[in-house]
């Protein structure tokens, strides 16, 4: 069996808990039933040559399988989809999967990021309230392609596969707003895939990192 160590932060605001990125990467190994370890890293830790070899930009999270090191959660959830069910076997499904794991990190995740940029960062500066609109507008249009796309099925490839585990880690960035909630089918969408009991079991473990903290 594989070895598994997922490098996460230590802490986050309050307004981030829920929605760092390796939340996903818990969800795909509860998915699969893959214990894992969990190391927590200071920002010390996080510039230091050693982790820098691992992640380039220091960022969070890393997960090391039997040695190797692999770095974006995206990246990191196909990888452990190329060796599990998280990734259909049926060629159009797999095929499928792969490009709304794409979609979701390069079509969906930008105007979300930007977002919520301005509505955490600068939500009182001119230049913020200026672009709010543009961003939510594109925003709206993605979103609503994705539920038309979606259409009439449970999950974006067939079956629950990795894409809808990126993709739903790319909308969590977004419940700070009532963008999901407004679009009938994708809000249904998200309660399906967030009442996975390995999603609960997931959000738990992100969340109790972060309660365990000592100030």
């Amino acid at each position: 069996m594989a070895t598994y160590t997922l490098y996460t932060l230590p802490w986050a605001p309050v307004a981030f808990q829920g929605q760092v990125r390796d939340l996903p990467v818990r969800w795909a190994l509860e998915e699969i039933d893959a214990p894992y370890a969990v190391r927590t890293l200071s920002d010390e830790e996080r510039r230091s040559p050693e982790y820098r070899a691992k992640q380039p930009f220091g960022k969070v999270p890393v997960l090391e399988v039997d040695g190797l090191a692999v770095f974006e959660s995206g990246a990191i959830v196909q990888h452990l989809g190329e060796n599990s069910w998280l990734l259909p076997a049926e060629s159009a499904q797999r095929a499928r999967a792969r490009m709304w794991m794409f979609a979701a990190m390069n079509s969906i995740d930008p105007d979300i990021i930007a977002l919520g940029d301005i509505d955490h960062f600068a939500s009182d500066t001119d230049w913020g309230r200026t672009r709010r609109p543009d961003v939510e507008r594109s925003l709206r249009t993605r979103l609503n392609d994705v539920a038309s796309a979606l259409g009439a099925r449970d999950f974006l490839a067939g079956p629950f596969s990795a894409a809808d585990i990126v993709m739903i880690g790319v909308l969590r960035g977004l419940r700070h707003t009532a963008l999901v909630n407004e679009i009938s089918a994708l809000r249904a969408y998200r309660d399906r895939c967030e009442a996975r009991p390995a999603f609960q079991r997931a959000l738990a473990a992100h969340m109790n990192t972060f309660t365990r903290r000592v100030a």
